[in-house]
């Protein structure tokens, strides 16, 4: 049985070294390929066998470029005002907030984060809670005592903040 293992255990050492040892020579052919292309700097001639014109660079589709220039969902969010207490004994953060939507469009699955403080403004924990819920464009919605997670009886501040949405 021991036999058998240390047969196995050098037979895989063995290939990945082997796979290793090929995979790494042809990415530094690749990366040596276009310093072969470049021309001389000095003002000797170029080779006629060697090709030296530019590649040309295709530039993204019309309709990938806007993507990339679209602002993010969670841009046109705010939250406009906040409030928390304490709920289930005394362990768990329940938060009112009020969301405004300033987007074009309605959002969903909005993420928030909630930093918790002690009474002198040292941080204690963060809490991150996605909402389910749409906020329609153009409006405001408010989220009434909305459980974040549980929190340290020494918290008594709370902070929210919205991280990322989705476009509806």
């Amino acid at each position: 049985m021991t036999a058998t293992l240390m047969i196995g255990f050098g037979a895989w050492t063995y290939l990945s070294e082997d796979a290793s040892n090929t995979a790494e020579p042809l990415q530094l052919a690749a990366a040596a390929a276009p310093e072969a292309a470049s021309p001389p700097a000095t003002g000797a001639k170029p080779d006629p066998g060697l090709n030296t014109a530019a590649t040309p660079v295709e530039a993204p589709p019309p309709a990938e470029a806007a993507a990339a220039a679209e602002i993010p969902p969670v841009d046109g969010l705010k939250i406009s005002s906040q409030s928390w207490r304490r709920g289930g004994l005394g362990s768990k953060a329940l938060v009112t907030f009020t969301l405004r939507n300033g987007n074009d469009y309605a959002v969903k699955d909005i993420e928030i984060t909630c930093a918790f403080n002690r009474r002198d403004g040292s941080h204690l924990t963060d809490r991150t809670r996605v909402i389910r819920d749409t906020v329609n464009m153009k409006s405001r919605k408010t989220f009434a005592r909305m459980h974040v997670g549980f929190v340290n009886v020494n918290a008594n501040k709370a902070k929210c903040s919205l991280v990322t949405a989705s476009r509806l």
